[in-house]
């Protein structure tokens, strides 16, 4: 089967914590993209559907403007912080 790698792609990510609203994702609260459960769980409106993010997970805005969470594994192990 042929290999191919994945294009080096900018992303934006915030880390949810409990009791902080990253002002980054105002606006999708807003617009109704997120929103809070109880049991601290916070569902995003994504591509696929609405998915369900913990504490300590990360969300993502695609490079398309999409929203989804990643696991905090995951997303050590795929990504590595970009200076401006």
């Amino acid at each position: 089967m042929p290999k191919f790698r994945k294009k080096p792609v900018v992303i934006e990510a915030v880390e949810f914590v409990i009791g902080e609203q990253p002002g980054e994702l105002a606006a999708d609260v807003v617009s109704g993209k997120i929103r809070y459960a109880e049991n601290d769980t916070m569902l995003i409106e994504t591509l696929e559907g609405v998915m369900s993010a913990q504490p300590g997970d990360w969300i993502i805005r695609g490079v398309k403007g999409e929203l989804y969470p990643c696991k905090p594994d995951i997303f050590e192990a795929t990504y590595e912080s970009v200076t401006d």
